[in-house]
């Protein structure tokens, strides 16, 4: 029999709950239920001094899981964190309410404060954007208009290069090696050749891996001298090697270095759309004129306490591992070949065309990520709760055969 803590709340309870319908001033048909999560206002247990409670942590998990499989197939496309926004950011959402937004609300420049006191530089090496997509269309704008040449691994994530190539700029693209990782030799290669923009993406999208800490660091050290060098740290709160390090220490060292982050993956913020370039003030005033839009005051706000709440990110760190481990297990036991994923998503060969793999994935109720060129039987899908990849381990051999010896 199931309990109540089983069953996801409905509508009319959670409103109620969250003190929306108090006086029928809010009808509940005015709200889209996608929406709802977002507005909740944590138990009291849930936070303590800013930190999300293990007890908090669970309950969410379980309303998370019911949620998302009411809401159609299972959302494992886009590496989003299943678990949403931690129970803080929520909480500074509600108490935004009290709050004006304006257009000088200082959200922004408060987030900007506690992210920079995080990573460890002064505030004028931070800037505040729309999304971390937003930070790559800007360095784009900033570095690579009227022409110029962009350096970029491929396949990996393409926000900066298909910008890049829309105005204009010829786009060099150095295939993987065979690990599927950065090939740094045949990068630095087509560095004698003049660059004004070069990009790499660690841990790599759609690929998972990373790249060696050491060889990457002296790579984008020596591209620093010859052309800004950008890397993409979106999945930088997932990595749990111990061998990794940001690349933050170069921006600190004053090289000619762009880090971005984003508050959209372990942060849960995806549709709130705030992201961090960390880079020399001097490059912070080139890349300001660039900004086309801001993030808002409730992305800020609900950022700036998610970034303080490490209880929530350890949580969800060590989760995303427990996943990642089940999936790994899975893929092996098929004999498919994978890389060895350091995000909240894993890739592997499929030994199909992986629309194929979408589609039957789809009619079991689970949606996974596109094809990446030119690893077209190749399936990346993101990392749900535990319980969810444990369906997805299931499902796994009804659709891909296990690999013949020799493969």
């Amino acid at each position: 029999m199931s309990t109540s803590a089983d069953r996801p709340f409905s509508r009319r309870q959670w409103l109620k709950s969250s003190g929306l319908v108090a006086g029928g001033a809010i009808a509940t048909q005015s709200l889209s239920p996608s929406l709802l999560p977002a507005l909740e206002a944590p138990a009291a247990e849930s936070v303590v001094n800013g930190q999300t409670t293990w007890q908090g942590f669970l309950a969410l998990e379980r309303e998370i899981e019911a949620m998302r499989r009411a809401d159609g197939p299972l959302r494992l496309a886009s590496n989003e964190n299943p678990y949403g926004m931690a129970p803080s950011a929520k909480q500074a959402i509600m108490d935004m309410w009290k709050e004006h937004a304006w257009y000088n609300a200082n959200a922004v420049p408060a987030l900007r404060k506690v992210f920079a006191q995080q990573v460890g530089v002064p505030e004028e090496y931070v800037l505040v954007t729309a999304g971390s997509g937003d930070v790559l269309s800007i360095v784009a704008l900033a570095y690579a208009m009227r022409g110029g040449d962009v350096l970029t691994p491929w396949p990996t994530y393409e926000g900066l290069p298909r910008y890049a190539e829309s105005m204009g700029a010829r786009v060099h693209k150095v295939a993987l090696d065979g690990d599927l990782a950065h090939d740094l030799e045949a990068m630095n290669t087509r560095l004698v050749q003049a660059v004004d923009l070069v990009f790499v993406c660690n841990p790599n999208n759609p690929t998972g891996t990373l790249t060696d800490a050491t060889k990457l660091r002296s790579f984008v050290s020596n591209a620093s001298r010859k052309a800004v060098t950008l890397v993409d740290e979106a999945y930088h709160d997932f990595v749990t090697d111990p061998g990794y390090t940001s690349m933050i220490d170069l921006v600190k060292a004053g090289e000619n270095v762009i880090i971005s982050r984003t508050a959209s993956k372990i942060h849960g913020l995806a549709g709130l759309r705030t992201g961090f370039a960390i880079a020399r003030p001097d490059i912070i005033a080139r890349l300001q004129p660039c900004v086309t839009s801001f993030p808002g005051v409730f992305g800020a706000r609900a950022a700036a306490a998610s970034i303080q709440d490490n209880a929530y990110q350890t949580m969800c760190r060590d989760r995303n591992a427990e996943g990642r481990t089940i999936m790994h297990t899975a893929i092996k036991s098929l004999g498919r070949r994978m890389t060895t994923s350091h995000t909240n998503f894993v890739f592997f060969d499929t030994g199909m065309p992986v629309e194929k793999v979408q589609a039957a994935m789809l009619a079991k109720g689970f949606m996974i990520g596109r094809a990446f060129p030119p690893y077209n039987t190749w399936a990346r899908i993101s990392i749900g709760t535990p319980a969810e990849m444990k369906q997805v381990a299931a499902v796994l051999p009804e659709i891909i055969k296990p690999a013949t010896t020799g493969q």
